[in-house]
């Protein structure tokens, strides 16, 4: 699965408004900002905070 780079590039961080990153090999955007990754379900990102998981993980 990949991210259709326009829409990534328009994509932030619900926490910190920041840009995010495609982690294709674990398929979720990352929020270097925040410390958490966004998983992708279907090609849909699923950008709420409670569905996000620490990259401490």
């Amino acid at each position: 699965m990949t991210i259709d780079p326009a829409l990534l590039a328009k994509l932030v961080c619900p926490a910190t408004r920041t840009p995010l990153r495609w982690d294709a090999a674990r398929g979720e955007l990352i929020s270097d900002a925040a410390g958490l990754a966004f998983p992708v379900r279907e090609g849909v990102p699923i950008l709420l905070l409670r569905e996000a998981r620490p990259l401490s993980d």
